[in-house]
């Protein structure tokens, strides 16, 4: 008979994965105590220790990173066979289900579902989270694909698979005629600024610009959320650095104006998916048109 116990193993697999066993107990839900316990016999049953218990934390030990992997396969298997039989595994409709940053641009979220809108079998589930909030979305298969700004590296316990979609230009954009000679620094130094916050890479760009132009912007507001951006270059009459894709209605208005491309600055925009045995076609159709685009 197999040494293995299962659902003691599934126990392992949640408390290693959300590194706290007090909410993993509530989630199950059984006590903490038996939790606590039933994964003591897990580690007796195959004889080596997984956790190292540090205070209240647990810390996963190299044995216990090792037996991860296999864990993470029959589990993450497990989940979204759920996920499948859920939503049907012969219904004709797909359910795509959307996560997204919640500082993204939404004009980049509209184009990337435009293409869906006149799919009458697809329905969207379109949720807005933290980086951490989407990456747990997906490793629980509760989300088909994340949209962020940020690419996501793999590790040997989780496997993210990160798509490049979009390279967009980066550009200073403001009010028509809030400056007279756009190629010239000189111009730029005595404007009000509205930019991303320092750990953007956009923002540490556009420093490194004013430092070889030799001024010091004179920063208005910040915001690390594109929508705010787009609101604030609207509305604050200052001088915004930010994506064109982000204020892309209102150039085509007029409301704003577009008056330099910064050069080698560019924001990229990320499909974050996680690797599994189904995704629901039309999300592998939406994405084969960025890989089309990219390849042009």
């Amino acid at each position: 008979m197999s040494r293995l116990n299962y659902r003691h193993m599934y126990y392992f697999w949640r408390v290693a994965s959300e590194g706290n066993l007090s909410e993993v107990a509530r989630s199950i839900p059984v006590s903490q105590s038996a939790l606590s316990s039933q994964i003591r016999q897990f580690e007796e049953s195959v004889g080596a220790q997984l956790f190292d218990r540090r205070g209240r934390r647990l810390v996963v030990t190299d044995a216990g990173r090792r037996l991860m992997r296999y864990a993470n396969d029959i589990f993450t298997k497990g989940e979204e066979l759920e996920s499948l039989i859920r939503h049907g595994i012969e219904s004709d409709e797909q359910t795509l289900r959307i996560g997204m940053l919640t500082t993204l641009s939404r004009n980049f979220m509209d184009g990337f579902i435009a293409p869906l809108f006149n799919r009458t079998n697809v329905r969207l589930s379109i949720t807005t989270d933290s980086l951490e909030g989407l990456l747990d979305g997906l490793s629980r298969h509760q989300l088909d694909v994340a949209l962020t700004n940020a690419d996501v590296q793999g590790t040997d316990e989780q496997i993210w698979q990160s798509q490049l979609l979009s390279v967009q230009s980066v550009s200073i954009v403001g009010p028509p005629g809030a400056i007279k000679k756009s190629k010239s620094p000189k111009a730029y130094r005595s404007a009000r600024w509205v930019v991303p916050t320092r750990d953007n890479e956009i923002r540490r760009a556009f420093e490194g610009l004013c430092t070889r132009w030799q001024f010091t912007p004179d920063i208005q507001a910040e915001s690390n959320d594109m929508a705010m951006l787009r609101l604030l270059a609207r509305n604050s009459g200052a001088l915004a650095v930010l994506p064109t894709v982000v204020v892309r209605d209102e150039i085509a208005q007029g409301v704003l104006k577009e008056y330099q491309t910064l050069p080698n600055v560019h924001g990229d925009f990320y499909a974050i998916t996680i690797r599994r045995t189904f995704a629901p076609p039309v999300l592998d159709e939406v994405l084969a048109l960025y890989t089309s685009e990219q390849a042009e």
